[in-house]
């Protein structure tokens, strides 16, 4: 990869990634009624598409559909952080550094916005959940990325 083609796509995954850290602001600006709306509506969903497929649906709740929201909209962010933060010329521990840093500041962000937003809630526990979830991103991405760098050689 040339030089030129590496800084278009540092530039291009920078841009991906403030855009997904915007979106993830954004939910959080939402005002709770309107938040658990959504949450009920995909709710309704899985309980509809567990119902087709013959599975018992009464432990699926509202509570575990947000959980689980949380955790995979943090997934993605470590997926996006860890490919990103490739194409910057830190030495490998400043990268780790970069990736841990940001991986507990922005869920920090994330629910200190929800303090300001009627109905909605700051919670520790979402905090740790969003940091769980950046970090099983990391680790995907990178083990699929050290799996794409081995078959190539």
């Amino acid at each position: 990869m040339t030089e030129r083609q590496f800084i278009k796509r540092r530039w291009i995954w920078t841009i991906i990634l403030i855009l997904y850290i915007g979106f993830i602001f954004h939910n959080s600006l939402t005002p709770a009624l309107e938040s658990s709306k959504q949450s009920g509506s995909v709710l309704a969903m899985v309980l509809k598409a567990a119902e087709a497929m013959g599975i018992k649906s009464g432990w699926i709740t509202e509570h575990l559909i947000r959980k689980t929201a949380h955790y995979a909209e943090y997934g993605l962010l470590g997926i996006f952080l860890g490919i990103t933060l490739r194409y910057y010329p830190f030495a490998l521990a400043m990268r780790r550094m970069v990736q841990c840093w940001l991986g507990i500041m922005i869920p920090f962000v994330d629910e200190t916005i929800q303090l300001f937003v009627e109905g909605r809630s700051g919670q520790i526990s979402d905090v740790w959940l969003d940091m769980a979830g950046v970090f099983t991103g990391y680790v995907f991405i990178g083990i699929l990325l050290t799996w794409r760098r081995e078959k190539r050689e």
